[in-house]
């Protein structure tokens, strides 16, 4: 599937699987859906399961947007808890759409939480409970990627919850390939993925364990944080050039701003002199970079700026970027900091997302499903990649995920065929009915392909109901106890305050007077009956 096909399908409202091989474009994709929805005035949820991945996407963790915390498994006294927090509520309750990036590293159990969450803070009066309340769902990631781990513990994959499976997502696995050119290269990964080495490709790959590494411009990645360390403090060592620090800033709670600066690829403390190999750390087109660009420190500018070279011999001068974790358009919590980092060498881990243009890599300790395949799928071509060991582990993938991989191509070639033969009008009318469901405040649809549609136009929903979607205040709920109280008929309720009858349900609801209105509808509806 094409990126613009998996948009297409992401603009009608249903629950999505979003993934590809590593350089599809899945990030890319997901930042167009953002902005096609904002630019419409839909509250989207973007999260991801790791800081540094939602700070790329300008969002928050998944953990932190739900008010799960640390927590993977949580119990009704938790969710009463989330309940009471009323920041986290409200934009529980607010959101139209729920985006969740990296979700390879978010476990079952977890998934579960989320989900038990939503369906409690976003459940309507007398409707029934739907996945994620309602919400529309987009999981975004690739299960080849490292898998979900807790102290050491190997967790479920997310696909395999309760959650997941209720949520029904469309599978949209994109095919195109934005990073890798080499068509040799290509095939080995593709090889890896699909569990089906041959001698070739083995010896293609030792063939670049002999090759000679150059001797600058080429990250090195390890499996282990000890290496990654050690050669990157020597080698800074060893340069005989003026120290330069740049240090962090921070503005927001500490529960936010510490997570946030434990994900972050720049450190807090970054120590530079001419001469050091760096990377940068955040993309940015308009000034020639992107994450994961490799270069040289030349020197410094009049104001203390670091400039750096290129690999394709362009001179940049280094501003300082901003991550952050926002919730819609207020900022919660931002790092400053200079966009680069130390890149003699990395970890595998921390290199997820990133594409490099050269890379030494030392597989001989991998232990974990993936990582090789991580690790060699980061380097752009054959020719940039310089392998310095190799163990078996490194080349084997989990087989439930090749298995579950296998499903997820076919589901989603049928999911292509079935929405391009549709005409453009009638897709044009989904993305219509999606944005009218979700401004005339409805559930967009989560499931099964199939698109509620709306009677009543946008415009005469907003001439009926003016303050449909307008945030109640206590003079507003004292005046509906007061209402309510006196007997005043449901429908005249609606009118007085310019919203649909269902809101007014909800908000009796929400002040624990469901039972009593129904009580005296009861009563109401029996006084009748005994009259005729």
């Amino acid at each position: 599937m094409r990126q613009d096909e998996a948009l297409e399908i992401l603009k009608t409202g249903l629950n999505v699987f979003l993934t590809g091989e590593p350089g599809a474009g899945k990030t890319h994709t997901i930042d167009r859906y953002v902005q096609w929805l904002r630019e419409r005035g839909v509250e989207v949820a973007v999260t991801a399961s790791t800081g540094i991945a939602a700070s790329h996407l300008g969002g928050m963790t998944i953990h932190s947007w739900s008010g799960i915390g640390v927590k993977r498994d949580v119990s009704d006294y938790d969710i009463e808890l989330i309940r009471s927090k009323e920041k986290v509520a409200r934009r529980i309750v607010a959101a139209k759409a729920l985006i969740i990036d990296e979700i390879s590293m978010l476990d079952a159990c977890t998934l579960d939480s989320v989900d038990r969450v939503l369906r409690t803070l976003r459940r309507r009066p007398l409707m029934p409970e739907e996945p994620f309340g309602g919400l529309q769902v987009v999981f975004v990631g690739d299960f080849f990627q490292l898998p979900p781990v807790s102290k050491g513990e190997r967790l479920e994959f997310a696909f395999t919850s309760r959650a997941w499976k209720e949520a029904r997502p469309i599978i949209c696995y994109l095919a195109e390939q934005h990073r890798q050119e080499d068509a040799e290269f290509l095939d080995l990964l593709s090889a890896m993925r699909h569990g089906t080495l041959t001698p070739r490709h083995r010896a293609r790959l030792r063939s670049r364990m002999q090759a000679d590494a150059p001797a600058t411009g080429a990250a090195r990645l390890f499996t282990h944080n000890e290496n990654v360390d050690r050669i990157n403090a020597q080698a800074l060592g060893k340069l005989s050039t003026p120290l330069h620090v740049f240090s962090m800033t921070a503005r927001g709670p500490k529960q936010l701003v510490e997570p946030l600066k434990a994900q972050c690829l720049s450190p807090e403390a970054l120590e530079l002199k001419e001469g050091a190999a760096v990377m940068f750390t955040r993309n940015n087109f308009d000034a020639g970079y992107v994450n994961g660009t490799l270069a040289e420190v030349t020197g410094f500018s009049a104001l203390g700026a670091p400039i750096v070279r290129t690999r394709d011999g362009r001179t940049i001068e280094v501003e300082q970027a901003e991550w952050s974790i926002q919730d819609g358009s207020r900022l919660l919590a931002r790092l400053t900091q200079v966009p680069l980092r130390l890149a003699w060498a990395i970890t595998v881990h921390k290199s997820q997302g990133l594409s490099l243009d050269a890379a030494v890599i030392d597989l001989s300790q991998a232990f974990e499903y993936g990582q090789g395949y991580v690790a060699l799928s980061r380097v752009r071509s054959l020719e940039g990649l310089y392998l310095e060991g190799l163990n078996e582990r490194a080349l084997e993938l989990h087989p439930t995920v090749a298995a579950a991989d296998r499903h997820f191509r076919a589901y989603s070639e049928t999911a292509r065929n079935k929405f391009a033969a549709l005409p453009r009008a009638e897709k044009d009318k989904l993305h219509r009915n999606f944005l009218r469901a979700i401004e005339a405040k409805e559930p967009p649809p989560t499931s099964g392909g199939h698109i509620n549609v709306p009677k009543r136009t946008l415009d005469e929903l907003k001439a009926k109901h003016p303050n449909a979607g307008k945030a109640w205040n206590k003079e507003d709920d004292e005046t509906l106890r007061r209402l309510f109280a006196d007997g005043t008929a449901h429908k005249d309720i609606a009118k007085h305050f310019g919203r649909k009858p269902s809101a007014i349900r909800a908000r009796l609801g929400h002040l624990g007077l469901v039972e009593d209105y129904w009580a005296k509808k009861r009563k109401r509806d029996a006084s009748r009956l005994s009259a005729r």
